[in-house]
């Protein structure tokens, strides 16, 4: 199965078309390396937690609207390859500077453990709605 790396990010809505420019840069990139899919998606609805939530784990201002996004690579082993290729890539260093503060970006990867787009969904296990 495949390996996710999962991001988090605050980016100032004013930033929206940059912070796109730089995906677009970086996507192509990230292809050749292996990756199978990446997707940035920009928060249209985010509820307000009373523990936790999207803006708090970023610590989104009023001003920013968080980012949510995601690389699937065909598995662990080739993320990591891909990873350590990336800090020697020079093409990094000519990219523009990333239009949000990276301390505040959480990240991580994961092993995917249910997936309705690789296995067939037939509803089991879920009470039926008759």
């Amino acid at each position: 199965m495949s390996y996710v790396q999962g991001f988090l990010v605050a980016v100032p809505k004013a930033k929206k078309q940059a912070y796109i420019q730089s995906a677009q840069a970086a996507a192509p990139i990230f292809k050749e390396y292996g990756a199978l899919r990446i997707v940035e998606t920009w928060s249209e609805t985010i509820a307000d937690g009373k523990v936790t939530d999207f803006k708090m784990a970023v610590k989104a201002t009023p001003d920013e609207a968080v980012v949510f996004s995601w690389i699937e690579w065909p598995d662990q082993q080739t993320y990591e390859a891909a990873h350590a290729r990336m800090q020697t890539d020079a093409r990094w260093q000519e990219m523009p500077e990333m239009p949000f503060d990276g301390k505040r970006m959480v990240w991580g990867g994961f092993e995917p453990i249910f997936d309705t787009q690789s296995e067939p969904w037939t509803g089991a296990g879920f009470a039926s709605s008759s």
